[in-house]
């Protein structure tokens, strides 16, 4: 863990192993919390605490049960989108990157892991430790994002986003497979639904901050830790370095119309992603032990499409595989309006989504990586991670609105092809090439005016 003088090889097979292994360590938090067990478990613990009128009370503030877990999910996001560019401007002034990922996996892992005492009374427990814990699995993932160019070359960086996100859907998806047959066998095993649901969300804290060790002994740190000046603390030196971050973005344009195009699309990626259980259920009349067995689907052959967008990028080019993997989302949603009636089109649409999920998500990391500055890394993942997390609401909005409007499930999912083509059009015309040699200009009069 100590920092080194001397810049560490790339593309070392044995660091790679273990940067890509805390994608499949906190990949657990994200399926078996965030997906499948929290939700449920949490509004009916606040039904049961809720008052004549239906409500429960935290702070003196009424809420309905069912919009508890939201709100919490909301606050974590806007704490996302206000701490994490600071927390990466101190990162890239500091040096101390990898200690700060240290610092912030493992307080959402333990965050998670007390996740096993939330019970009754202590329904609001639940709410508080997500916020705590996707607070720091998004300033973890920002400093995690920003080792890919450390570690990889531009010419392998593609293959290494992709096997990062292979591991991490096929860590969370076993943990997941696991935690479903416990809570399916729990009769057997003489445990109640509670404490089953209870042991699934400590798992994943415990799956997290176990197979992080593999990470935290493997990734090397690339820089001496820097003092501060005279006068200074990390904070305000972060406040500055994130001040001077903006004033330059007019440097990247290119760099920023692609976060742009990103921000749209992905917010198509993820609306799919959150309304196809609703949609299977309500419009296809499909049980939740269908909808569970096809979340394992998506989560297994996603980690074989990460992996063959990987190869596919490095025949055709990141961009051109990108640009593919958004036209099979188009005909994704396509296939959702039309033809989908069944639950055998729910699995084929379930393998569709698995395919191109991994691949869209990689490459556009490592398309990513390419557009940036040296040095300020983590910065840069900053405004990707709140690009990613801060407009997340927009496409279920579009969806809800449309459904409430018509009346029509299939109208509200096609509505979706909206962010899948307005992003498709705004990526086509990013210029890639120029966007690296904007970056690389920016790097070298920060490296003029340091030797000046």
């Amino acid at each position: 863990m100590g920092a080194t003088t001397t810049r560490p090889m790339i593309n070392d097979r044995r660091e790679i192993f273990g940067w890509a292994m805390y994608d499949w360590a906190n990949s657990a938090f994200s399926t078996t919390v965030g997906t499948v067990f929290l939700g449920p478990y949490i509004t009916e613990l606040a039904k049961s605490a809720a008052d004549a009128s239906g409500l429960v009370y935290l702070f003196g503030i009424p809420i309905a049960p069912a919009s508890y877990l939201p709100y919490a999910i909301s606050l974590s996001v806007i704490l996302q989108v206000f701490f994490l560019p600071i927390l990466g401007a101190i990162a890239d002034y500091s040096h101390l990157r990898k200690q700060m990922l240290i610092l912030f996996a493992t307080l959402g892992a333990c965050a998670t892991l007390s996740m096993f005492f939330i019970t009754g009374g202590l329904w609001w427990l639940g709410g508080v430790l997500f916020v705590l814990a996707n607070l720091c699995f998004g300033a973890s993932m920002v400093f995690y994002n920003a080792y890919l160019p450390d570690i990889s070359s531009q010419d392998q960086r593609d293959r290494v986003s992709s096997f990062g996100w292979a591991m991490g859907y096929l860590g969370g998806g076993l943990l997941l497979l696991l935690n479903l047959l416990l809570f399916q066998f729990r009769d057997a095993l003489g445990i109640s639904s509670g404490l089953a649901v209870r042991i699934n969300l400590a798992s994943a804290g415990l799956w997290w901050l176990g197979f992080s060790l593999i990470t935290w002994r493997n990734l090397r740190s690339r820089h001496a830790r820097r003092d501060l000046p005279a006068n200074e603390n990390y904070l305000s030196i972060g406040f500055k370095q994130l001040r001077q971050t903006f004033r330059e973005l007019k440097h990247y344009p290119n760099t920023i119309h692609f976060l742009l195009a990103y921000l749209i699309y992905n917010d198509g990626v993820q609306t799919v992603i959150a309304v196809s259980a609703i949609f299977g259920a309500e419009e296809l009349g499909l049980d939740v032990g269908t909808l569970s067995m096809v979340i394992l689907l998506v989560q297994f052959v996603a980690f074989f499409g990460a992996l063959f967008f990987g190869w596919l990028a490095g025949k055709i080019g990141s961009k051109r595989a990108l640009v593919l993997s958004l036209v099979i989302w188009s005909v994704v949603v396509i296939y959702a309006f039309g033809f989908l009636y069944d639950a055998r089109g729910f699995w084929i649409l379930g393998a569709a989504v698995g395919l191109v999920l991994g691949g869209s998500q990689a490459l556009s990391r490592s398309l990513y990586s390419q557009m940036i500055p040296q040095g300020r890394e983590a910065e840069f993942f900053s405004l990707y991670e709140i690009s990613e997390r801060g407009t997340s609401w927009l496409g279920p909005l579009v969806f809800g609105l449309v459904n409430q409007l018509f009346g029509s499930l299939r109208l509200a999912i096609l509505s979706v092809i909206l962010f899948f083509v307005v992003g498709l059009v705004l990526l086509i015309f990013v210029n890639v090439p120029k966007a690296i040699a904007e970056a690389r200009r920016t790097e070298a009069r920060a490296d003029a005016a340091a030797a000046v």
